[in-house]
């Protein structure tokens, strides 16, 4: 109990999960947002250039991302995002096209006989849009929301990168103080992943029974 006392009273354990929360909602909030838009419009929509889009996108998800980190670290710093919350967020929402893929297969078996008759009553697209379209897409969402944020929360690479300083500590880099070579400790690291597990284990809960119908959904049409 002392392990997980000493973690406790960690005067940067409070502050690891305030920047992890923000960087995890702000994160959520614009891969939902631009998720089920891009999804929708390249589901809904033909335009020129269109299997271009879709090629462009998927070709982004089979680069990795460590190829390109000289380009991005210059990006990020050209930004002046470079030691601040948003460089983190610009790239969970930038670099990860996972959710397109999850939100346009959800869309996809949604009938198009939803959107002839909401727009012959005189909805606009936008209406369709949120007050049809989104709301069904809870269980994509859901799905989208875990596994975004057991990546985010788990991530030691990205915030140790690019917010060196203390008072951009996630719960990641946070432990790094118990693994280093001069101050650290078995016992204690252990301690505190058990305590950083607790909110992964939480999200899980709370969104496990949407998992399924949002990865299966979508995926074969009748």
């Amino acid at each position: 109990m002392d392990n997980f006392k000493k973690v406790l009273t960690d005067k940067y354990l409070l502050l690891g999960f305030k920047n992890t929360g923000i960087i995890l909602v702000v994160s959520l909030v614009f891969n939902i947002l631009f998720g089920t838009i891009t999804a929708f419009i390249i589901e809904r929509f033909e335009f020129r250039g269109k299997k271009v889009v879709v090629a462009l996108f998927f070709l982004g998800m089979l680069i990795p991302t460590f190829v390109t980190e000289i380009a991005r670290f210059r990006i990020i710093n050209s930004l002046h995002l470079y030691n601040t919350l948003g460089a983190p967020i610009v790239i969970y929402v930038a670099s990860d096209l996972m959710q397109l893929y999850i939100y346009r297969q959800f869309i996809s078996g949604l009938s198009v006989a939803l959107d002839e008759a909401a727009l012959l009553d005189g909805c606009s697209y936008f209406t369709l849009f949120y007050r049809i379209i989104f709301p069904l897409l809870a269980p994509a969402t859901a799905t989208v929301c875990i596994i975004k944020a057991i990546n985010i929360i788990n991530d030691m690479y990205i915030p140790y990168l690019y917010m060196p300083k203390n008072k951009l500590r996630t719960l990641t880099t946070f432990l790094m103080d118990y693994a280093n070579a001069q101050q650290g400790s078995w016992q204690t690291l252990a301690a505190g992943i058990i305590i950083i597990m607790i909110p992964t284990v939480l999200i899980y809960i709370f969104f496990q029974k949407y998992i399924l119908a949002g990865v299966a959904a979508g995926a074969v049409k009748e």
